[in-house]
């Protein structure tokens, strides 16, 4: 049977958070906009125990969160809802990275075709951005900082904390794209100067169709986001659209789950991959990004083309050699571009990612599958 090792893309449903997804789609079915029957008013509390659920890992308020159908909407809200506060008031730099998610950097392809100023930083070779650059790149009509907390591709985690002290004296809005950390890398997201952070349910064994943005107030002052669809005013008037409640519960549910099981969560996962990363460095493999998370790594063999590997691992291990994303398209991967790596080495590039279900690793079937290519 073939193991699992993707969940970067995609991670299973929790049994306890498909069952109480189910629960609610059967027994608890109302609307959360009703308010006239016990059947909406049932709703509107899951919705808002969810809310809690969601907003206590970043510290945050409930009333900070609104749900969205995942990180990508969550993305172009807090990009693109800053559009005519930036125009009004003149500031419309944006510093981004050239390692984000297509998620993030699209939308701010949008805004630069609409005449907006955007600095994209560049990468160090372990995959961070430099916070060197960061400082010189900020000006005073510079409007938002968007940089992710840790790379879907590689894994590596970016200084989050240090872009949080830079910024203390500055009044651009800070956007972190969390859809690989929330929940799982419970370090940094409950840094207060941070302003919008998006996640995304199925990277968190939750649902896939379901995510939130945390938009922290400043003091007592909302950020000036408008919405980008219309229709209903769900949602602070920022999401229209019937909320999805059984989805909703669902990534309340596992943000409690990941809360509760954090730091074993962390054990088990750092485990497989010290002994994945064991056996690859057998192999001559070279690891594709420093400080990473120990929920993936992303290594090439020399002599390796990692389509030709996956050819071979199927059957064995289920991996990717980028984001689920972009990896329709065989372009080389941007985020192992912009780290300097060579074409050889961005062509062999594999990603393993673990997760909480992965009980234990393929090792003799692996080193033989890859041997065979050498």
């Amino acid at each position: 049977m073939t193991v699992y090792l993707d969940f970067n893309a995609t991670t299973p449903v929790l049994d306890e958070v498909a069952d109480l997804v189910y629960k609610v789609m059967t027994e608890e079915y109302g609307n959360a906009g009703s308010r006239t029957h016990e059947f909406g008013v049932a709703a509107k509390r899951a919705v808002e125990i969810a809310r809690a659920q969601v907003a206590e890992i970043a510290k945050a308020d409930k009333t900070e969160v609104i749900f969205t159908s995942g990180a990508t909407e969550s993305n172009n809200i807090a990009i693109l809802g800053l559009r005519e506060f930036a125009q009004q008031s003149g500031k419309k730099h944006i510093i981004t990275s050239k390692l984000e998610h297509k998620a993030v950097l699209e939308p701010i392809e949008h805004l630069e075709q609409q005449g907006f100023d955007v600095t994209y930083l560049d990468a160090t070779a372990g995959g961070q951005v430099d916070i060197a650059q960061l400082k010189a790149a900020l000006r005073d009509d510079t409007v938002l900082v968007s940089i992710m907390h840790i790379n879907n591709e590689t894994g590596a985690i970016q200084p989050i904390g240090d872009i949080c002290q830079l910024l203390t004296e500055h009044d651009a809005y800070l956007h972190v794209d969390a859809a690989q950390s929330f929940g799982k890398y419970p370090f940094d997201l409950d840094n207060p100067r941070i302003d919008f952070i998006s996640v995304s349910g199925h990277k968190l064994y939750a649902p896939k169709g379901i995510g939130a943005l945390i938009m922290r107030r400043r003091g007592f002052i909302k950020p000036p986001l408008k919405p980008i669809h219309f229709g209903g005013g769900q949602e602070k008037g920022l999401r229209p659209g019937t909320l999805a409640t059984p989805l909703i519960a669902g990534l309340g549910l596992a943000c409690e789950l990941a809360s509760k099981n954090a730091e074993k969560w962390l054990a088990h996962v750092s485990e497989l991959k010290t002994t994945f990363t064991a056996v690859v460095s057998e192999l001559g493999a070279e690891v594709n990004g420093q400080n990473a998370s120990p929920y993936v790594i992303n290594f090439s063999v020399p002599g390796i083309n990692s389509e030709a590997a996956m050819v071979k691992l199927k059957g064995i291990i289920a991996v990717s050699n980028g984001s689920a994303c972009t990896s329709s398209s065989y372009t080389p991967s941007h985020v192992l571009t912009a780290m300097g790596l060579d074409s050889e080495r961005i062509a062999g590039a594999i990603r393993v990612s673990f997760g909480v279900t992965t009980k234990q690793l393929p090792i003799a079937d692996i080193t033989a599958a890859l041997r065979s290519l050498l």
